[in-house]
């Protein structure tokens, strides 16, 4: 997938023609009222909120992907702490809605949310998209190009309701939503027929996970952390819901280090890991590879199966020692990972990698911020990404 968004140059042109705008009437000793758009990029841009205040920002987008063609969107983010007091960890909600001139559409919103004295933490997505989706097959040896395009409407609701009970530690409730409907399998292009099996959930599913989860979290911000621990464990028990027979099981293990190198210079990795088990999984909630946060450079689904081990690296330079700003940042990464059936599938040299590089812009100073730009590459394809926040 490949989208790329022009929302960042569109800020920066608006920002130049008001601080253009206003040099001109400098010269003529005039100063006028700004307007509330020139009122809003000066505030993005030069930060002026105080770091304990609330901050929301919405920018457009335009991309283009394969799949959709060109897409119009609009990416909104509120970040907070809670009673406007630093010493709280810092919450985040932010969401992507977007549609395209084939009358195609979503809408991705993701939260993480700490109440008062990080008593309580709410972390969860929604995800409502009707666009098709490229199918490569099932297991870590699928072709190169996709066999099929597969078009269906699909909800996926996750939420986590986290109560701590000692210093960094929580537990609670987790719970998945998941449906697919109108489901249609098209041959891809090149191909005159489906001439494979269709896989398991090909008629559309619908089922709901509930289960249990233990965190260990030592973030303070979650865009952007510097130097903590975090850790996850959940189990989920999937089971019918309204016209499905789905009926299996989930245990999710995801574990992250920030190490702080230097002043600005920060080591991060992750290790991640998805195991399904006791019965049928429909294809679309198979543990699939991709995406903007972990294994970058993979098409969303590029490979998928019952499970899946992952790890990455990333040094990030927040910001870089330029001189004439504070501003910029760069980051360098890698990641290494495999989707498999069973534990004796597992081989050293079926693993997958992917590796690339970013630029980062500090958004919000005061919060620490910064807006991403990663292109990543794999042996089968590259990517590029724009999003506020790191990966992981």
């Amino acid at each position: 997938m490949i989208r790329i968004t022009y929302s960042t140059l569109l800020v920066f042109c608006l920002f130049f023609c008001v601080q253009f705008a206003g040099f001109a009437q400098d010269s003529k000793k005039k100063q006028p009222k700004r307007n509330f758009i020139s009122r809003y990029i000066n505030n993005v841009l030069n930060d002026t909120v105080s770091k304990e205040r609330s901050q929301f920002f919405v920018f457009p987008t335009v991309g283009y992907r394969p799949e959709t063609g060109v897409e119009f969107g609009v990416t909104p983010l509120y970040i907070y702490y809670a009673n406007e007091d630093v010493n709280n960890r810092l919450s985040e909600m932010k969401a992507y809605s977007f549609f395209t001139l084939n009358g195609q559409y979503g809408i991705r919103m993701s939260h993480a949310l700490y109440s008062d004295k990080d008593t309580w933490f709410f972390l969860g997505d929604i995800d409502f998209e009707q666009f098709p989706l490229k199918y490569y097959g099932i297991g870590g040896n699928v072709p190169q190009k996709n066999i099929a395009l597969v078009d269906a409407t699909q909800i996926r609701i996750k939420e986590r309701v986290l109560r701590r009970v000692l210093e960094n530690f929580y537990i609670g409730l987790e719970t998945d939503f998941r449906s697919l409907s109108n489901v249609s399998f098209d041959p891809a292009e090149g191909r005159d027929e489906i001439d494979f099996e269709l896989p398991f959930g090909a008629d559309g599913t619908t089922n709901f996970g509930l289960g249990v989860g233990f965190v260990y979290d030592e973030r303070h911000n979650v865009l952007n952390e510097r130097d903590a621990f975090f850790s996850e464990f959940a189990y989920l028990n999937y089971n019918p819901f309204w016209k499905s027979d789905v009926e299996y099981q989930l245990i999710t293990l995801d574990n992250r280090i920030y190490k702080k190198v230097s002043e600005n210079n920060v080591l991060a990795a992750q290790l991640y890991g998805e195991f399904n088990f006791g019965g049928d999984v429909p294809f679309n909630q198979l543990s699939y590879m991709g995406g903007e946060s972990l294994m970058r450079g993979y098409f969303k689904g590029r490979y998928r199966d019952r499970n899946q081990i992952a790890a990455q690296v990333e040094y990030r330079f927040l910001p870089l020692k330029l001189g004439f700003t504070d501003r910029l940042g760069a980051t360098i990464f890698t990641g290494v990972g495999e989707v498999f059936n069973d534990w004796d599938e597992l081989q050293v040299n079926n693993v997958k990698w992917s590796a690339g590089a970013g630029a980062r812009f500090l958004i919000f100073q005061q919060k620490d911020v910064y807006l991403r730009f990663d292109y990543a590459f794999t042996k089968d394809d590259s990517n590029f990404y724009i999003s506020i926040g790191e990966a992981f």
